[in-house]
């Protein structure tokens, strides 16, 4: 199995409005991509396209050299932690966990082991619906790594994190990496992702401005966030 994340010369439009301008990138095997952009640049329409949830109009978004949609139980591939828990507020954590076990044929023993990792086993009764925002990213983290797949994908996985709780992410997602997972990551919190990925793709304006290695992106500027706002119009606010 191919073991990277490739989007190749992607286009998408909304009406009349590009979204998405032949946007190519790929994140490769043991390693972690950046893919960072200002709101509205074409990350979630992205990251959308890659796991199913929208088509392009044109390109390829592959995840282990075929569409999410072809992958037969994909979350033994493919884990992925976007755009919320998706579960009813009255469910607890151990039947929201079990519900998606289920349905892709995972060993009920790998619930307890992801809420383990995550730091959630005792919230394994609590509802959905009382976590604070950290838990319930916690809780996403968990579904993501409940097929134990080869590739981890993760939009705002800090968000409402404590300091603690962001200094567990960094560690975590550098330790998926080092294991030889492929991790595509997508945050705002700039100077963590320069504390912890390989690779970055900036996007604005649905282009691709800048990718590589992060040395390589990065020569001769002095931080992630200068690079960010440089390449960007957060720059000129």
């Amino acid at each position: 199995m191919e073991q990277s994340i490739k989007i190749s010369n992607v286009n998408k439009k909304y009406g009349n409005k590009e979204i998405l301008k032949d946007v190519s990138f790929e994140a490769q095997k043991g390693r972690i991509t950046a893919f960072l952009g200002p709101n509205g640049a074409g990350k979630s329409t992205t990251l959308r396209i890659l796991l199913g949830l929208d088509s392009a109009d044109s390109g390829t978004a592959f995840i282990g050299g075929q569409n999410y949609a072809k992958w037969n139980e994909p979350l033994k591939k493919i884990g992925a932690s976007f755009d919320g828990v998706g579960s009813p507020n009255d469910r607890t954590v151990y039947q929201h966990l079990r519900i998606i076990s289920v349905s892709n044929g995972i060993p009920k023993k790998r619930i307890d082991e992801v809420m383990e990792i995550t730091g959630i086993s005792h919230k394994a009764s609590s509802q959905v619906g009382s976590l604070s925002l950290g838990e319930g990213q916690r809780l996403g983290i968990a579904a993501a790594l409940i097929g134990d797949p080869q590739f981890l994908i993760f939009d705002e996985p800090t968000n409402g994190l404590d300091p603690n709780g962001i200094r567990w992410f960094r560690e975590f997602v550098k330790k998926q990496a080092k294991d030889g997972k492929t991790v595509l990551l997508s945050s705002h919190m700039l100077s963590e992702v320069e504390a912890v990925t390989n690779d970055v793709v900036i996007i604005n304006h649905g282009k691709i401005v800048t990718k590589g290695t992060l040395d390589t992106v990065m020569k001769d500027i002095s931080s992630l966030e200068d690079l960010f706002f440089n390449l960007t119009d957060e720059g000129n606010c």
